[in-house]
Order: C-alpha cells, then sequence, then structure tokens
C-alpha cells in the first residue's frame, strides 16, 4: 500500500459519519407507546425518545444511533445489513462540500465521482468499479442512480447544481436492484433533503474566499398553519476560472455560478396521513478543467519541419517524410512555439480560445404520500416530474490536443444542446405483522430526451505557429454550410444550414451539425421484500426479495455530419432480479450479515457511432458478507464488508477523435459501445469510528477493489483483442478525519470552538477503457475551524469558520491519454493485416488537474 494510505488509515482520519442518536432504552419506550397512543402521539413520543438519547448519548461521550432509510424504511445504520456510508450534515459543512463534483476528493472511499472528459456539466459517478466512461447521451445510462428525496434523476447532466438543504445523503454499495431498480448495479447515491417542521426556524449563510468565491444560503421553516408547513430555501455559489483564458471576453476555465431555489409544503390533514410536495429549479453555469500538454513526442519519434517552399509539406533530413504510412522517412509535426509543455499546474492557458460557460438547468416537482392504514401497514406515493436542459460548451482542449498545421485551424469548440423530461410513479406498501417486515411496490418510469451536437474549430494559426486569429461564430457567406469548417453561434438569421429543407429545425443554424439524436424510455417494473424473524431463533434475520422489470426504449439517430439520416433503434427486456440476506444479531452491538443480490445497467445505443448501434443491457451478481460492530461501550464502532461481483456483457466503449484533416469525420468524436464479455470485481471495506473522548471524534475509511476486465476487437480500427481497463477504480482509497469541539463555557454569550482535518488518498487509475495509461495517485487534505453557537440574544446563534479545500495544494492529474502519443494503425478485416499507420495526430499526452487549493470565510446565523 502506498505510504500516503498508510498513514491516513494508521492515523484513524476520515469522513465525519452523522451522529442522529437514540438509546435502547428510549426506543424501547417509544416503541411502548407505539402501542398505547394514536399514530400523531407515537410520533411525538418518538421524537421526545430521539432527544432524549441524543442528551444520553452526547454525556457519556458515545457514538450515537445513525438513521438510514436504505430499506425503505427508517433504521439503525448498524442494523441495516447492507454496506453503506452516511455523509451527514456536519460533515458536508466541515468539509465544505457544495456540489457533488467535491466528492471528487475521495471522501467516500468506495464512492468515485470524475468530470465526464473535463467538464463539470455532466459527472461521471461510480461505486465499487461501476464506473461509466460516457453515459451522457440520450439513449444510454450509468451503473449507479442518485436519488433526490426517492426520485431517481435519469441524466448525469446537471448533477453538479448546488445542493439545498441537505439532511443525509447516503451511498449504497453493491446492486440494489431488487428495492431500487434498474442502473443500480454498483449501487445508488440517495440524497435525503430536510423536510417542513412546522415550527419557526431559520439559517441564513453568507461567505467569500479566493478566486472570486462567494455564496450564500437562506434556509427558512414557517411556522405551521391549517396543519400545512412551509420551508423555503435559496442558494448561490460563484468561483471565478482558476486558469485564466488569455483571449479578451473569454471565462476561463473551472468557473462555476451556482443559483437555485426549493420550495416545500407538508400537509397533515388527518392523523396517519402525511403528503409533502416540492418543487426545485437550479441553475448552474460552469467551464470545464483545462486540459494541459503535459509531454511532447514522449516515443521519441522523427520531429519534421513545414517546408514553405514546397507547399508546407512536412520534411526530415531535406526530404519529403512519411506521416500515413510505411515506415522509411517516417516524421510527426513540429509543435507550435506558442504551446509550451507544462507538467505542473498552469494558471493561465498559452494560447486564448473562445470559452463561455455551460449552462444546465435542472427543475422538479414531486408530491410524496404516507397513510398509516394501521399499525401494520403504511401506504405510500411518490409522483414526480424532472426535467433537464444542458448547453455545453466545452473548449477545454485549445492546441494541448491536436497538431500544429502552417495555416491550420484548431481548438475543437464541443458543443451539445440536451433536453430531457422524465416522469416517474411510484407505489409502496410497508409495514410489519407479528415476525415479518414487508415491503412491496409497483414502479413506472419515462422520459424523452433529445441532443444536437457539433465540434466546430475556433482558431487559425498563422504559417509559423507564432500567432492566431479567432475564426468568426458565424461563417459569414451566403453558401450553405455542408462542411465540418463552420461556425460555432448556434443560430443566426444569415446563415444557411443545407439541412434546412430535410430538417428545419437547423434551417438557419450557423453549426455543422455532427449529430442529432433522440430517444423514449418506458420502464415498469413490481418488487417486494419480506424479512423474516423467527421468534425461537433470537437475533436471526432471513429476508428474500425480488423485482420483475420490463423496459422498452427506442430512438432515433437522424443527423450525422451535418446530413440527415434514417438510423433507429429498439431494445426491449424483461427481467427478475432476487435478493436474500441472512443477518444475525451476535450480541446487542455486533450484527452479522450475508448478501446475495442481482443488477442491471440497461441496454441502449451509441449516438456518436455514425448509425446509432444498439448494445443490450450488462449484468451483476454480488455475494457479500460484513460485520457492524459497536465496542468499548460504544465507543468505538468498525463497520466491514467483502465482496465478489461478477460482471456480465460489460458494456465498454470503443472511441476515435479523428484528427485526420483529410478524412470526412475530421475532428470527431467516433465511438460506439458494445457488450465485451465478463468482468470480475472483488473488494473489502472497512469504516472505523473512535470517540475516546467526548470531545473527540476519529474517522477513517478504506476500499481494496481489485478488477479484471477483458479483452475485446475495437470495432472501429479493427486489428487484435486489445485490453479493456475500468475507470477511476483505484486498488487503494482511503479516508480520515479528526473532529474535536472544545466548548468555550467562559467565553460572553457561550460558544463551542469545532477543529475539523480530513485527508483523502486514492492510488493511481485508469481514465479511458482502452488505455493503460494512469493517472497520478492523489492525496488531499481539507480544513475548517469554526466558532459556533454564539449568542446573540432573541434566540440567534452566530458561527463564524474558515476553511479550506486541498489544504496543502497538492497537484495531480486525475484524467489523462496518451492517445496523442503513438500512431493509429488501422487493419484489414483479417484483424491482422495493417492498412495503415498514421503519425499525423501524434503531440503528446494530455491531462487535466485537479482543483487548486480554495479557502475562505464563513458566517451563519441561525434563528
Amino acid at each position: 500500500m502506498n505510504r500516503h494510505a498508510i498513514r491516513i488509515t494508521a492515523s484513524l482520519t476520515a469522513l465525519a459519519l452523522a451522529q442522529l442518536a437514540t438509546s435502547a432504552q428510549a426506543a424501547e419506550a417509544v416503541a411502548q407507546d407505539l402501542v398505547k397512543t394514536s399514530t400523531a402521539a407515537a410520533a411525538d413520543a418518538a421524537a421526545d425518545g430521539a432527544a432524549a438519547g441524543d442528551a444520553d448519548v452526547e454525556s457519556a461521550g458515545q457514538i450515537g444511533e445513525i438513521i438510514v432509510s436504505a430499506t425503505k424504511r427508517e433504521t439503525d445504520l448498524q442494523k441495516t445489513p447492507i454496506s453503506l456510508s452516511v455523509v451527514s450534515t456536519e460533515a458536508l459543512a466541515d468539509r465544505h462540500v457544495q456540489s457533488l463534483f467535491n466528492f471528487a476528493d475521495g471522501a467516500v472511499p468506495s464512492l468515485r465521482v470524475a468530470t465526464f472528459e473535463a467538464r463539470q456539466s455532466a459527472l461521471t459517478i461510480g461505486i465499487r468499479g461501476i464506473v461509466p466512461y460516457d453515459q451522457n447521451q440520450t439513449a444510454r445510462d450509468g451503473g449507479v442512480s442518485v436519488y433526490i428525496d426517492g426520485v431517481a434523476l435519469g441524466k448525469t447532466q446537471g448533477l453538479n447544481a448546488a445542493l439545498f438543504d441537505v439532511e443525509r445523503i447516503e451511498v449504497l454499495k453493491g446492486p440494489q436492484g431488487t428495492l431500487f431498480g434498474r442502473n443500480t448495479e454498483g449501487g445508488a447515491l440517495s440524497i435525503v433533503t430536510k423536510a417542513p417542521t412546522g415550527e419557526f426556524d431559520g439559517r441564513v449563510v453568507g461567505g467569500i474566499g479566493n478566486y472570486g468565491s462567494r455564496n450564500g444560503e437562506i434556509h427558512l421553516d414557517l411556522p405551521a398553519f391549517a396543519n400545512i408547513a412551509i420551508k423555503l430555501d435559496g442558494v448561490y455559489q460563484h468561483q471565478d476560472a482558476t486558469v485564466k483564458d488569455p483571449l479578451e471576453g473569454s471565462t476561463g476555465w473551472n468557473y462555476y455560478d451556482r443559483k437555485g431555489g426549493r420550495a416545500a409544503v407538508r400537509w397533515t390533514p388527518i392523523d396517519g396521513l402525511t403528503a409533502d410536495f416540492s418543487y426545485d429549479y437550479a441553475k448552474d453555469e460552469n467551464t470545464p478543467q483545462f486540459s494541459q500538454l503535459l509531454n511532447y513526442n514522449p516515443n521519441g519519434y522523427n520531429v519534421g519541419y513545414y517546408n514553405a517552399l514546397d507547399a508546407n509539406k512536412l520534411y526530415y533530413n531535406g526530404s519529403p517524410c512519411n506521416t500515413s504510412s510505411g515506415t522509411v522517412n517516417v516524421c510527426i509535426a513540429p509543435k507550435a512555439p506558442l504551446v509550451g509543455v507544462h507538467d505542473e499546474r498552469q494558471k493561465v492557458a498559452d494560447v486564448g480560445v473562445p470559452q463561455q460557460p455551460s449552462v444546465d438547468i435542472t427543475h422538479g416537482a414531486s408530491a410524496n404520500l404516507k397513510y398509516v392504514a394501521a399499525d401494520w401497514l403504511e401506504l405510500r406515493s411518490i409522483t414526480a416530474w424532472r426535467g433537464v436542459s444542458t448547453d455545453q460548451w466545452d473548449n477545454s482542449g485549445g492546441p494541448e490536443r491536436v497538431t500544429f498545421t502552417p495555416n491550420g485551424t484548431f481548438s475543437r469548440y464541443s458543443l451539445s444542446f440536451l433536453d430531457q423530461h422524465q416522469f416517474s410513479q411510484e407505489f409502496q406498501a410497508v409495514g410489519s405483522v407479528d415476525q415479518f417486515d414487508y415491503v412491496v411496490g409497483a414502479y413506472y418510469y419515462t422520459e424523452h430526451a433529445t441532443e444536437y451536437a457539433a465540434t466546430p474549430t475556433t482558431n487559425l494559426w498563422n504559417a509559423d505557429g507564432t500567432a492566431y486569429t479567432i475564426r468568426s461564430p458565424i461563417p459569414g457567406n451566403s453558401n450553405p454550410i455542408s462542411s465540418s469548417n463552420s461556425g460555432y453561434q448556434p443560430y443566426d438569421a444569415s446563415c444557411n444550414n443545407s439541412l434546412a429543407s430535410t430538417v428545419p429545425q437547423f434551417a438557419n443554424s450557423c453549426q455543422y451539425i455532427t449529430r442529432a439524436s433522440e430517444a423514449w424510455d418506458h420502464n415498469y417494473s413490481v418488487f417486494g421484500n419480506l424479512t423474516f424473524s423467527p421468534s425461537g431463533l433470537d437475533g436471526l434475520h432471513l429476508t428474500a426479495g425480488g423485482r420483475w422489470t420490463k423496459d422498452d426504449r427506442h430512438g432515433r439517430l437522424y443527423v450525422v455530419n451535418n446530413k440527415p439520416q434514417p438510423f433507429t433503434f429498439e431494445n426491449s427486456i424483461s427481467r427478475f432480479d432476487p435478493m436474500f440476506n441472512i443477518s444475525f444479531d451476535a450480541t446487542p452491538d455486533i450484527h452479522l450479515y450475508a448478501k446475495y443480490a442481482t443488477g442491471f445497467r440497461a441496454g441502449g445505443a451509441n449516438d456518436r457511432s455514425q448509425s446509432f448501434n444498439s448494445f443490450g443491457p450488462e449484468t451483476v451478481k454480488s455475494y457479500e458478507v460484513g460485520a457492524k460492530m459497536d465496542f468499548l461501550d460504544h465507543h468505538a464502532r468498525l463497520n466491514v464488508a467483502g465482496y465478489i461481483m461478477d460482471r456480465s456483457n460489460t458494456q465498454f466503449d470503443f472511441d476515435l477523435y479523428d484528427t485526420d484533416s483529410a478524412s470526412p469525420t475530421f475532428n470527431s468524436h467516433i465511438e460506439q459501445t458494445q457488450n465485451s464479455g465478463d468482468t470480475k470485481i472483488r473488494g473489502i471495506e472497512a469504516d472505523l469510528t473512535v470517540k475516546p473522548v467526548p470531545e473527540l471524534t476519529l474517522t477513517a475509511s478504506y476500499a481494496y477493489t481489485y478488477w479484471k476486465a477483458p479483452s475485446a476487437v475495437n470495432p472501429i480500427t479493427g486489428g487484435l483483442p486489445q485490453q479493456l481497463y475500468l475507470v477511476y477504480t483505484p486498488t487503494n482509497a482511503a479516508s480520515g478525519a479528526i473532529d474535536y469541539d472544545l466548548p468555550l463555557d467562559k467565553l460572553a454569550g457561550g460558544a463551542d470552538l469545532r477543529f475539523h482535518l480530513d485527508a483523502n488518498y486514492a492510488s493511481s487509475q485508469y481514465s479511458f477503457q482502452l488505455e493503460p495509461t494512469k493517472t497520478d495517485p492523489s492525496f488531499v487534505v481539507n480544513g475548517r475551524i469554526a466558532l459556533t453557537d454564539i449568542e446573540m440574544g432573541d434566540n440567534k446563534k452566530l458561527t463564524l469558520s474558515v476553511w479550506s479545500r486541498n489544504l496543502l495544494n497538492h497537484t495531480y492529474v486525475y484524467r489523462r491519454s496518451a492517445a496523442n502519443s503513438s500512431p493509429v494503425v488501422n487493419y484489414a478485416a483479417d484483424g491482422t493485416t495493417v492498412v495503415s499507420t498514421s503519425y499525423t495526430g501524434i503531440l503528446g499526452d494530455y491531462g487535466n488537474l485537479n482543483p487548486p487549493r480554495t479557502f475562505g470565510f464563513e458566517a451563519s446565523v441561525a434563528f
């Protein structure tokens, strides 16, 4: 293990988990009250019991209960027989987590978060090695689903929006196919927001920091009236670019400006009925991470020069050199003088390019109804409508990802305009009868997604690479746009696109449309989960569950390379996912379990394939054992799990960036997806919490992951089978934290001083499914010091804090490609005969770096 990982684990430092404490005595009292009183009175008693339990645990300095809803009912984390991690409100504040992208530092070792390409506008989220490479399309899904208050989010676009008032985030590890359904073969990320309480309460937050950062929040809980409680939330987050763009008027890279609001209403018209309604809207403007050239010609090929006396042909040793085939006098293009090689973080790009923010808008409404029909039955309904739109503007590559040619164009502006709407309806019946606990339900989901994309080039070199100009976003001629050498303005009245007669929506598009597609999805399922706790065998719990799913998807790819196309696909499956779990309470503080479960990731089609090639679902079988243990009188807690996952029909993406200027698909990202065999994933997870004294909490988490992926033939280039790789899956990952609370009884007004320090490590990993190139290992430290609960009178309390993310300013490459460092080899149909070897696109490795150190000051007033 890397010495950093050893240091983290040994120091017992990591993610602070929530401490929503309820003592066993209080829980027993509440249970007795439930038998004697009405449902409403029981709820009040439970709240009072929990508060008393909190006080008892806090005074004893013990580790309290953490309540989760991973099994569709509220249970104690320690008694829930699956592997999961919980991030509490306090932990989010300590780490200054503002969006899901902040989890890219590795706060939860089994959870891997990264950008797709370099874009903040579309995140890649994976658990236990189930990490997608490219799910950023109309007819594709990931293997880990994200839920907000029980509602699945159908697309990864918009996932980086600002988080609202979050109560907790549950990271469910391993297949959740029974209770959560499709696209949870790796696990699920469940975000639970704070519900209205009906009591007046509020909080206002404001902060500033480096890179021009500023943030503000307002959370307002209104007093209940007519059995209606209302809660309002508003958030704003801003950060200037951390890498500046020398082109005047351009935004730069790693910029964001997020804003949003949420309104929640809880209506309790009669005893036993709770109706929660909510609406949220968020707008996230952001730019991608910057792509740096990390080396030039690392394999030492001959570097040629352009001969101005011979039509700027490439020469080497006084003779024209070969870049496309053969082995005689082979050479590569020289690097433009303006482009530098940088293995350290750049603060300013070498070359200015047009870069405006991408704009992600997410919005949705939901109705969550719960009715206690009897003491053994609760009926639930979750109805939700959501939508997301993304205008993607990604010019992060600049000249760092394309070779220099005299008077040639460069800097690929990746544009995508996606719109998606979804509707879902879920019914559940949850309850307990004698020795049985059960959950049964039915689910329906439908979505429609549309997208079109373009990849214009924005810059033009001079003859020797010492200067450049910016091409006009509007072509400025009356000829129909039918060449990739187009503009990048989406629409203008002066633009005349050759698609006008066949696809009228693009009649005045100034862009050469590389692809346009749309897809529909309909998903139906019924599920059930039954737990039997035999009275004669105290502590034994036997659970069996299953989910039947029918998934129908179809779509069309109607534009490819600015020409109308007739490509369509249909994909329909039905399947059953079982789950079996045996758990045993060895003692009141030691809980053991063994679990078998399956899950699947839906099939679909790849709209970058030039033909909308379809592929089938991939499936996972998982075997897991675990133990959850409290010891030292609840001053220490250790949860461990080991698992074996076998994935069949693994979806792998085979892609090619066409850098050949003579090719009809020049500057295009061509990609095909196929089911490429079986993948084996094995792992161990451990979470440790120690509270030696009431003021000090030490936590540590560790994840070990072993995997073996298949080999397959690239369907684009042909040739022999090549090894495939799982992306963003480090062999070793660890996280740890130290939290110390110091009461300042003598301070006027009373206050507590809270110290937080966390460290996060991950070993090097792959970031491309077809490349053996690894990223750097990562080591990120975050810290926060807060003076909390300063009495201000009139029941107001002030909290002042200073924080830092990446405190040590550690720099590492989290995404690295060597695709531009070696020639592209094309094979004949036999798979072994080389047809051509192209050296045209050779430049060097490029990579994206983690965010630099950020820090700031924040003030919060609770009232």
